[in-house]
């Protein structure tokens, strides 16, 4: 997962660059350093007359010598490794309470998430309502016109609340990651578990409940055991190499009282006997609305202009409000308080960024 914070280290890049070459070079293809299958079920080729399979490679690039750059230190590698489990490693002392956790949301979420975690614009609605019943909504198939389909929200659809203490603390806010105190993150999760009206102890999260370390796993999400393959455990490496490598008929999995087969072995050609089944079309859409045709005259008529769009895309997130401590659009005395830098400082500012802002808004 892309983490906007980091920093790059060539050190750790260099071994990562070792690690595929040598992959690259491994004649057995579907085996790793350990000789057990590969993760994936994924095949990796040999090179061979500097080939690997149809494509060329750069054979010396393994070679060369990098003077760039220096060897992370343990204590660079700790600040940037803040990976929480399923079962509560890595989660560090702290605690925070659901009302903390409305107000922190008010001031520096509300603006992308929407009030109440309903969603804005482009950014995902963190709720559908009570999780439990919206989590039930996952089975749901679009076959007729009007079918309502699945909500996937972090209450209904992510397994672990560890899930958003991680995402939270690495990547938000979104123009500043790593700003929140391990405080606000725990307070920000408990809101978040609020507004899915998830359970502890079978009673509804509270505006006074505290979430901490020490009862941090006891919260359970309503779909916690949805995933294929189980990853948990000390054999959730192994399930997952025997599921996607079709090697372990014998692999089951309890899913909601059901048992499930494991994966069949992967199969490219003679996979069946005679003509192959063809599913039709169920439902054929024909209800184009605007109607086809129309919908391209409609953009062109409504075209923005590149500025406008520009700034909807890069600025609007933090300038359409003064909720980010930027000056907002419109308003007359914030700007002129940034006019009176001069126009070199203020065209400075937007190219290399300035605090919380990118370079060049973020876009290149």
């Amino acid at each position: 997962m892309y983490r906007s914070y980091r920093k790059a280290v060539v050190g750790i890049s260099i071994s990562t660059l070792a690690l595929s070459s040598a992959f690259a070079y491994n004649a057995s293809h579907k085996y790793d350093f350990n000789k057990k299958l590969v993760i994936d079920g994924g095949v990796t080729y040999p090179v061979k007359n500097s080939k690997t399979g149809p494509y060329y490679v750069n054979t010396k690039i393994s070679k060369a010598h990098f003077n760039y750059g220096k060897e992370a230190k343990k204590c660079e590698i700790d600040e940037q490794n803040v990976d929480v489990m399923y079962y509560g490693e890595g989660l560090p002392q702290g605690e925070g309470s659901v009302e903390e956790g409305e107000e922190i949301y008010e001031a520096k979420c509300q603006q992308c998430h929407g009030d109440f975690g309903s969603g804005s614009g482009l950014y995902p609605h963190l709720t559908a309502g009570n999780a439990y019943e919206a989590q039930k909504s996952l089975k749901n198939q679009r076959l007729h016109p009007g079918d309502d389909g699945p909500h996937r929200t972090f209450g209904s659809y992510w397994p672990y609340a560890s899930t958003a203490f991680w995402y939270i603390k690495t990547g938000m806010p979104h123009q500043a990651p790593m700003t929140l105190t391990n405080h606000e993150v725990y307070a920000l999760v408990a809101y978040i578990l609020s507004i899915n009206e998830i359970e502890y102890d079978s009673e509804a999260i509270e505006d006074d409940f505290v979430l901490n370390k020490d009862n941090f796993t006891k919260i359970h999400l309503p779909n916690e055991n949805g995933f294929v393959p189980d990853i948990r455990g000390k054999k959730g490496l192994e399930n997952v190499r025997k599921f996607f490598n079709g090697s372990a008929k014998e692999l089951r999995r309890n899913f909601g009282g059901k048992t499930l087969p494991s994966a069949k072995k992967r199969c490219m050609k003679g996979c069946f006997k005679g003509e192959p089944k063809i599913q039709t079309i169920a439902y054929v859409l024909k209800d184009f609305n605007p109607p086809m045709g129309q919908g391209a005259k409609q953009e062109a008529a409504h075209k923005e202009n590149p500025a406008e769009k520009a700034y909807k895309a890069s600025c609007a997130v933090c300038h359409a409000t003064d909720a980010m401590g930027a000056p907002k659009v419109g308003d007359k005395a914030a700007w002129e308080a940034v006019g009176k830098k001069g126009f070199k400082a203020v065209m400075n500012n937007a190219l290399h960024g300035i605090n919380g802002m990118p370079p060049k808004g973020g876009t290149t």
